[in-house]
């Protein structure tokens, strides 16, 4: 049986607004991950009312988890916005 590899995906410490747009995102169905796609590389995949799609970038540690957080900030700037 094959043995799993720990892979350092670097880490990043959200603000608080940072946590707020995950939050809102979460609680509206929006989830947003990083998908491995080599060896410390990775995508994003955004999963909105029920439909995936992916980022075509990559990236690489810690800023993979950048992206993801602009993301949840975006999706949730877009939506307070149309209220």
């Amino acid at each position: 049986m094959a043995k799993w590899r720990k892979v350092d995906m670097g880490s990043y410490a959200p603000s608080i607004e940072d946590m707020e747009a995950y939050v809102w995102c979460i609680r509206n169905k929006i989830y947003i991950a990083p998908q491995a796609v080599t060896d410390g590389t990775w995508t994003i995949a955004i999963t909105n009312n029920g439909k995936t799609n992916l980022d075509p970038k990559r990236y690489v540690k810690v800023h993979i988890w950048i992206k993801v957080y602009e993301y949840y900030k975006y999706y949730y700037e877009k939506h307070i916005s149309q209220r």
